[in-house]
């Protein structure tokens, strides 16, 4: 029997909606930094739990839809095996080609809460060549803290390449992978951090290869990129606990 949402508790339909709201408004961002073209690429965000008696769920794309016709209400709701849920949408609307890599990621990383998958130019050439984005850019360390990996070659159908991503992701600080011959997936702890993230692996990915046609690019010593990528998730930015030190003196 298929999961309705309209069945299930008024704390996780209130989450959907709130889910679908983010989803689609980062869809934007895609076009916007020129990391897709027509309908290629896609978010996902897992929806927050509300209620442990309520299955894991996701949000993301329909396949093949225009960005400019997105909107929270064409968001299809699916459950971590991929699997469309009654989310209030029509029958025909079905969810992206990438969901049941997607779904296998958030199944199998339980820290993920955002997956993001583009098509984009610098990355996915660097892709075609099956090969790694070398950390050469103080950037990449921040952000990526090392080489953004190649994961395995797989055809889009079922959840092998959820499989890669998880393979090569698992135990590396690279929020990003280039699938072979396919292109970038990255991930964050939402969909914002995991859009933000393929952001970073086009520009990076751009940079780097520009300097190689320039000559060869010097590599950074281990011991310089561990310390700029602690102090970037660390330290770098607003903190939440000097936020609230500032309300309280207020």
């Amino acid at each position: 029997m298929t999961l309705a949402l309209s069945s299930l508790p008024r704390a996780t339909q209130d989450a959907v909606a709130a889910t679908r709201e983010r989803v689609a408004a980062l869809h934007a961002e895609l076009p916007r930094n020129q990391l897709v073209v027509w309908t290629a690429g896609n978010v996902s965000e897992r929806v927050p739990a509300t209620d442990p008696e309520v299955p894991g769920l996701l949000v993301i794309k329909p396949s093949g839809v225009s960005y400019d016709e997105l909107s929270a209400e064409t968001m299809v709701v699916c459950t971590l095996d991929g699997v469309k849920i009654e989310d209030g949408t029509p029958d025909s609307l079905v969810p992206s080609s990438d969901t049941a890599a997607h779904a296998y990621v958030y199944a199998h990383l339980d820290e993920v809460g955002g997956v993001v998958h583009t098509h984009s130019t610098y990355a996915t050439a660097w892709a075609a060549r099956g090969e790694e984005i070398p950390c050469v850019l103080t950037m990449m360390a921040d952000e990526f803290g090392g080489p953004i990996p190649v994961g395995p070659f797989a055809i889009i159908g079922d959840d092998s390449i959820g499989r890669g991503i998880v393979e090569t992701l698992r135990g590396s600080r690279s929020r990003a992978v280039l699938m072979q011959n396919h292109g970038p997936f990255t991930i964050g702890k939402d969909a914002r951090d995991a859009v933000k993230a393929a952001v970073m692996c086009e520009e990076v990915a751009r940079t780097v290869h520009i300097s190689r046609q320039l000559g060869q690019p010097l590599p950074i010593e281990q011991g310089f990129v561990d310390s700029l990528y602690d102090r970037y998730q660390n330290v770098y930015g607003q903190r939440a606990d000097a936020a609230d030190d500032a309300a309280e003196a207020r």
